[in-house]
């Protein structure tokens, strides 16, 4: 493919076109709700402070504050999230997850955001198995996108199909 200037550019139409159909989003919890922000750093502040005194070492000062701040980096700083035909990423300050659609059988969304399950029926092993992605103020644009990719389950579609 070439572009305007001659030179033989490396993306297909495919890749193009797979760019197109990707929804990406970021969500922040720090800049939503600024009073809990302030309340949960002065808390950090605090507990830091404490063990300071407590102890009296640097040593545990410190490793308090990386414990917080390890704990606490997805409320701290930004998470981006990526769904596309081949899976949904999530992209934190210390990882980044990347997962196939063919991994996940149901869904779940609250007020927060939406559950991805690995399992086709409720268990008690989904919040450890599966993935939550936090709404970014595009709710139903997520959840119709989910829909593309995975059936969501409901009870009684499933008992009218059988009849």
């Amino acid at each position: 493919m070439m572009d305007d200037s001659g030179k033989i550019s490396a993306k297909s139409e495919v890749d193009t076109e797979a760019a197109v159909d990707a929804f990406n989003w970021s969500c922040h919890p720090l800049k939503k709700r600024p009073l809990v922000s302030v309340a949960v750093t002065l808390f950090v502040i605090f507990a830091v402070t404490y063990v300071y005194y407590s102890f009296d070492s640097v040593g545990f000062a410190l490793l308090t504050f990386i414990v917080f701040s390890l704990s606490l980096a997805r409320y701290y700083f930004p998470t981006h999230y990526r769904l596309s035909e081949k899976g949904v990423t999530i992209k934190t300050p210390t990882q980044t997850i990347s997962k196939a659609w063919s991994e996940y059988r149901s869904f779940y969304p609250d007020k927060n955001g939406v559950l991805l399950s690995p399992f086709a029926e409720p268990s008690r092993l989904e919040n450890f198995r599966g993935i939550y992605l936090m709404y970014g103020g595009n709710r139903q644009q997520i959840i119709s996108y989910i829909n593309k990719y995975i059936s969501s389950k409901d009870s009684s579609s499933t008992e009218e199909k059988s009849r």
